[in-house]
């Protein structure tokens, strides 16, 4: 598997997103404003993954910065301008507070030694972040038994994070026990991470799975074709309501009728405890054009109005099991995940 993101030094590069499965291109960002525009832009996605983008594009930013006494106000604009990419994802917000807080607790050191120390805290969320989603692994692998057939959308493998994934991690510590699995990827419209992504890392780990429209699963659910759903998340807050890409509402309202588990894998990164459930999670809207068009080619009249919000809320009713690198947390979650705080 290519990287999804790695520090060079003097730049970060990374796997652009939005060419595959077609090419597999890689950007160079040698400045924290490439950084800033790759997240915007979705060259990286998925909130693990745009929390170590985050945390390079600080240290890039910081590394250009020339003058100590202008340090902390050199740092604030950085920090601003990562912060104003994406509403939604916690991960962003995390990455730069811890980077913060760093740069705070190191400001009476001369400017090359502040700027190592970011540096090296950068390396070490990417790293982090690679452990974490491999226990993140483990543990949900235990809710996967031998031969079912688990539904997943968007994309939550190695490319939406540091590395191996957190749903699709789950699903993957599963196909690595050897127990036989298939994945069928709803193709995640509007801008198609399912069919684009998630299918290119299943094909290239060795994992069967099918690619269907999003409309479709209910019905496959309701013929016994899925045995549960598994999904990651962009940002879940203390009582367990879940933010992930827009369509997952609906699944877990399907997998809920149909008497089947629907798990989140996150992790503890992803949670907002301080929000007390899922009304205040900031919601974005992007672009109309990517609704109006696939591949640039217009599929609604010219004049459509439309809407396009990136996410949807899911209640934590509809939430079997969220799956953390320190365990899995089960209802009542107020109770369960304050506890893995």
């Amino acid at each position: 598997m290519l990287p999804t993101i790695e520090w060079r030094g003097d730049r970060v590069v990374m796997i652009d997103q939005r060419k595959l499965p077609g090419e597999e291109l890689y950007v160079e960002c040698r400045d924290s404003e490439s950084v800033a525009e790759a997240i915007e832009t979705m060259i990286i996605r998925g909130a693990p993954a745009i929390g170590v983008a985050a945390a390079y594009g600080v240290a890039l930013g910081f590394l250009a910065v020339k003058d100590g006494g202008r340090a902390a106000a050199d740092f604030a604009v950085i920090s601003d301008r990562l912060r104003r990419t994406r509403p939604t994802a916690r991960n962003l917000f995390w990455a730069l507070e811890r980077m913060k807080a760093v740069f705070e607790a190191h400001r009476s050191l001369p400017l090359a030694d502040q700027q190592a120390r970011l540096v090296r805290e950068a390396l070490e969320i990417e790293r982090e972040d690679v452990e974490i989603n491999e226990r993140i692994g483990r543990h949900g692998a235990a809710l996967i038994a031998d031969g079912v057939s688990v539904l997943t959308h968007c994309n939550a493998g190695g490319l939406a994070t540091a590395a191996y994934g957190t749903a699709i991690g789950v699903i993957r510590a599963a196909f690595e026990q050897g127990k036989k699995i298939r994945v069928f990827a709803d193709e995640t419209r509007p801008v198609l991470q399912g069919a684009r992504l998630t299918a290119w890392e299943l094909e290239k780990l060795g994992i069967p799975y099918a690619v269907i429209t999003d409309n479709m699963a209910g019905w496959l659910m309701r013929q016994g074709e899925i045995s549960l759903a598994v999904v990651g998340a962009d940002r879940i807050a203390a009582n367990g309501d879940t933010a992930n890409k827009i369509g997952t509402y609906p699944v877990a309202v399907l997998a809920r009728e149909n008497g089947l588990p629907f798990y989140v894998a996150a992790p503890l990164s992803t949670f907002d405890f301080t929000l007390a459930d899922g009304d205040g999670i900031p919601i974005e809207e992007r672009p109309a054009a990517e609704v109006r068009e696939i591949a640039g080619r217009l599929i609604v009249p010219a004049g459509a109005k439309v809407r396009n919000p990136a996410f949807d809320v899911t209640p934590a009713r509809y939430i079997s099991a969220i799956i953390t690198e320190k365990g899995v947390a089960r209802p009542p979650y107020g109770k369960s995940l304050a506890a893995l705080k």
